[in-house]
């Protein structure tokens, strides 16, 4: 007579399926591609609300302190954190708006001059001409004025733009959560939870990236004034404002400014350009090398390739504003991917099947 056995298979523990599996393959690649083609058609109005997202960021940074020790409600933080940069900007442009002004304008009167300074040194030497004959062959023809109308049109445009992200800014930083909670109620419900974990996650990442930039652009800016103005250079304040604005734009904004400074440089010789060369590489390796490492200890650290590569991808697709927006968005990126992807998907998926693997009964062991 044979023993019964019970062949009853153990319970099993499943979790909640990924997010990715609640449909069917096909029908989450239409409709993948159906949103981003929407993306693509309104990509500049989704540039123009991350911008306006990364104010309203910025403002909350502000506020926090004050929020912390003034014991202020959030919105009364945010609102004297609007008062307090409106009346800095109001004071900075008292004190040195006019002279900055000055230089500004002979920045753009003397940039002609640079040029031909620039050109000439070129034209005594066989690696200048060699560069003079491939910027002939990159450009065709004069530049027209429908091009320095087109110019003077997106400069218009960047600036009602820059005054709507403002403007729509200080309305999401005034009140964030009823914002970010509206769009977590467009989920099902069993994913608002890792939904809203992953858009807190992403903002406070952002905000410790514009910290650690800001700390980067005031160090940049000034100190790139400071050495032109001890090495003599004219314009040395305009010069550092343009340099510690472009340093808002990792890898790429530097090395713009700093070629801007080298070639107002070449108005006063090549010596001096070759001096002013070596104070922007100076900045940088300081800035690179000894003040961003201590810096990010609290920021966020984004590894390099990926901040490159993001900028040459945002700008090929997204143009300028793309590469302004690059880091940020790959920060923001990262952070997402993380969160949705990495935890939500792979990790939750292996669980189960370590969940059932642990519940597997023994196998019997047959008498001999």
């Amino acid at each position: 007579m044979t023993e019964s056995t019970d062949t009853r298979s153990p319970e099993l523990v499943f979790e909640k399926p990924p997010l990715t599996q609640t449909c069917g393959a096909l029908p989450c690649f239409i409709v993948a591609a159906a949103l981003a083609l929407l993306a693509w058609k309104l990509s500049g109005v989704l540039l123009l609300m991350f911008g306006a997202i990364i104010v309203a960021v910025a403002l909350r940074a502000f506020a926090a302190p004050l929020e912390r020790y003034l014991r202020l409600s959030p919105r009364l933080a945010v609102a004297a954190a609007v008062i307090l940069t409106a009346a800095t900007v109001i004071v900075g442009s008292w004190l040195i708006g006019d002279r900055l002004i000055e230089q500004a304008e002979n920045l753009r009167q003397r940039f002609p001059e640079a040029i031909a300074a620039l050109t000439a040194w070129a034209n005594g030497h066989a690696f200048g001409l060699a560069a003079l004959q491939v910027w002939e062959t990159a450009t065709v023809g004069e530049v027209s004025w429908s091009k320095v109308a087109n110019a003077a049109t997106q400069t218009f445009g960047a600036v009602g733009s820059a005054a709507l992200m403002t403007v729509v800014g200080v309305y999401l930083a005034a009140d964030p959560e009823l914002y970010r909670k509206g769009l977590v109620r467009l989920i099902p419900t069993d994913y608002r939870a890792q939904i809203d974990e992953a858009l807190l996650a992403s903002g406070q990442a952002l905000s410790r990236w514009l910290l650690g930039q800001g700390i980067s652009m005031l160090f940049v800016g000034s100190a790139t004034a400071i050495g032109l103005a001890l090495l003599g250079m004219p314009l040395a304040l305009s010069l550092g404002v343009i340099a510690g604005v472009l340093a808002f734009i990792p890898f790429f904004g530097p090395i713009a400014s700093g070629i801007l400074a080298v070639l107002f440089a070449f108005t006063t010789g090549p010596s001096q350009a070759l001096y002013v060369a070596g104070l922007c590489v100076l900045i940088q390796q300081i800035e690179g090398n000894f003040l961003m490492p201590f810096v990010q200890r609290w920021a966020v650290e984004l590894p390099p390739v990926l901040g490159i590569t993001a900028a040459v991808i945002f700008g090929l697709l997204l143009g300028l504003a793309g590469v302004i927006f690059a880091t940020p968005l790959m920060v923001v990126v990262m952070v997402l991917v993380q969160k949705l992807y990495v935890d939500g998907v792979l990790e939750s998926s292996s669980a189960p099947h370590q969940q059932q693997h642990e519940h597997l009964p023994a196998p019997a062991q047959r008498d001999a």
